[in-house]
C-alpha cells in the first residue's frame, strides 16, 4: 500500500498546481468575458461529470493513442497517464467553484480599481482573487479530493500497475481481487478520512464566509 499512497500523492502533486491555474482561469473566463464558443466551452468542461468513467476514459484512449504526436508521446499506460487522467472528471468542480467566486465579486469594485489606474492582472490580485478566494480553496480541497480518488479513467488510459500507475483506488481494486480485504480496508479508510477531512474543511470556509457577512 506505501508505494500506492506515495504515487497518489505524486499524481496529487501534479495535480493540485494544475486545478488551481486552469480551474481558475477557467471558472474567470466564464464568470467574466461573454465570447463566441462560450457555451460550447461550457459544455466540454462540465461533460465529464455525466459521462460514465469508462466512456470519458475510453474517449481518452483513442485520443491518446490514435493522434500521432500523442501516440509519440508515450503518454498510456505511465505515470504522465495516471496524472492526467484525474484532472478530467476532478476539473468541472474546480471550475465551478471559481465561476461562483468570480460571479460574486461586486463589477463595481473592479471598475473601482480601473479608474484609480489599476492594470487588469491588478484588479484581478488585489480586488477579485481576495474576494473569490474562499471559494476558489473550497473548490481545490474538492477537486483534489476527487482525483485522488479517481478510478474508472486512471484504470483506463494507465492501467494498473504496481509502482508504476497504481494508485490508491487501484490498489483497493486489486486487494478485493485478490480477496485481501484486509489491506483493502485500510486503504479505503484512508481515502474516507481524506473526503471527510476535505468537506469539513468547505464547510469551515462556508461557516467563516456567512460570518464575515
Amino acid at each position: 500500500m506505501i508505494s500506492s499512497l506515495i504515487l497518489s500523492l505524486k499524481v496529487l502533486a501534479v495535480d493540485v498546481p494544475l486545478l488551481l491555474v486552469i480551474g481558475t482561469s477557467l471558472g474567470w473566463l466564464l464568470a467574466r468575458r461573454n465570447f463566441r464558443g462560450k457555451e460550447a466551452l461550457n459544455l466540454l468542461i462540465f461533460l465529464p461529470v455525466v459521462l460514465p468513467p469508462s466512456v470519458l476514459g475510453l474517449y481518452l484512449l483513442m485520443l491518446f493513442g490514435r493522434l500521432p504526436f500523442m501516440r509519440e508521446l508515450g503518454l498510456l499506460f505511465s505515470f504522465p497517464a495516471a496524472a492526467i487522467a484525474p484532472l478530467f472528471p476532478s476539473l468541472p468542480i474546480m471550475v465551478q467553484s471559481a465561476r461562483s467566486g468570480f460571479a460574486s465579486v461586486d463589477v463595481g469594485l473592479e471598475e473601482a480599481a480601473r479608474t484609480l489606474g489599476d492594470g487588469e492582472l491588478a484588479v484581478f490580485w488585489r480586488v477579485s482573487f481576495p474576494i473569490a478566494k474562499r471559494f476558489l480553496m473550497a473548490g481545490l480541497a474538492l477537486a483534489s479530493a476527487r482525483a485522488l480518488g479517481d478510478f474508472g479513467v486512471t484504470l483506463m488510459i494507465a492501467g494498473n500497475i504496481p509502482g508504476r500507475t497504481q494508485t490508491l483506488p487501484l490498489y483497493i481494486y486489486s486487494r478485493v481481487e485478490a480477496l485481501d480485504l484486509a489491506g483493502a480496508n485500510m486503504a479505503a479508510i484512508l481515502l474516507t478520512g481524506v473526503g471527510v477531512m476535505s468537506l469539513l474543511l468547505v464547510r469551515r470556509m462556508e461557516g467563516a464566509h456567512g460570518g464575515a457577512s
